[in-house]
């Protein structure tokens, strides 16, 4: 209904609403960190985002047509300011999973984990359930279920010519190679066109791209971030963010916390800490301040 109509409601004009979120928005800091649009009061978070730069992300959102829905249901925005990137990263998929907003759905909810695991000359699916993915050699790709660890391998063996029989997707019948090398898909390793260990050298090969690099450490880090007047040090175990601190020696309550291997996590963190791009500080009571 028309709000001239009711002059009492007092219902926001769309320029109110716009200009209400602008108002918010230019009061950000242009620092690292994580922004929330929250709604009605006690319900949950609509959204979870992250920046480098605060008030310039937040401000893209207002300026998105296609972000309407997201900004007319949002009633207020705060945000948690980071020392770097790194630590809006890790921060973001945190509270994602633990406020589980409405409109973020890509980090939404811890997935039971799998992968490919060699072992006994053959590859077998395994789950993060049952074998420490942190510590586990001979690990390759990380999928959120059997069937798409399973679609995974398809493609990696289309990609490189390997056969499906060999790899245990496709039975073959006795004496007969597989379809895909009567058609060039497969190099034939089902009909002695390549010999198996050429075939498991190329396997092995396209499977290096997806190795999952094992924990490095001994125990617990802290990976030190600063930003202008802010420092912070992310307190990490087997690929796990366990919180920030402002300190070193705040790190050892942290320490004492589970962690059990994350995916997300695990691909915040691989790049700075298996390159050495980061400042690293090894954590526990043998070499707590040695830094690496």
């Amino acid at each position: 209904m028309p709000a001239q109509r009711y002059p009492d409601l007092d219902l926001p004009t769309p320029l109110d609403h716009s200009a209400r979120l602008r108002d918010m928005a230019t009061g950000l800091p242009s620092a690292p960190g994580v922004y929330i649009f929250h709604g009605e009061e006690g319900a949950l978070p609509l959204y979870i985002g992250k920046s480098v730069n605060l008030r310039s992300r937040v401000l893209s959102h207002l300026r998105n047509p296609d972000e309407a829905n997201l900004l007319r249901q949002t009633r207020r925005i705060s945000h948690i300011r980071t020392a770097g990137e790194i630590g809006a990263l890790l921060l973001e998929a945190s509270l994602i999973k633990q406020q589980q907003p409405l409109l973020n759905q890509k980090l939404r909810r811890n997935r039971q984990l799998c992968s490919w695991r060699w072992a006994h000359d053959q590859l077998e699916v395994v789950y993060s359930k049952d074998v420490n993915f942190a510590t586990e050699p001979s690990l390759y790709g990380l999928y959120a279920s059997r069937h798409a660890a399973i679609e995974g391998l398809h493609q990696l063996a289309d990609q490189h010519r390997l056969c499906y029989g060999a790899l245990g997707l496709e039975k073959l019948k006795e004496g007969r190679a597989c379809f895909r090398a009567s058609i060039a898909l497969c190099a034939g390793v089902c009909r002695g066109d390549e010999s198996a260990e050429a075939h498991g050298q190329r396997l092995f090969s396209s499977l290096e791209g997806l190795r999952v690099a094992c924990w490095p450490y001994p125990g617990a880090i802290g990976l030190t971030e600063r930003f202008e007047d802010l420092c912070q040090v992310h307190v990490v175990r087997n690929w796990c963010y366990l919180g920030s601190v402002s300190d070193l020696s705040q790190a050892s309550s942290l320490d004492e916390m589970a962690a059990g291997f994350d995916a997300d996590g695990y691909k915040i963190l691989c790049r700075p800490v298996l390159s050495g791009s980061a400042h690293i500080t090894l954590l526990g009571p043998t070499n707590q301040g040695e830094t690496v």
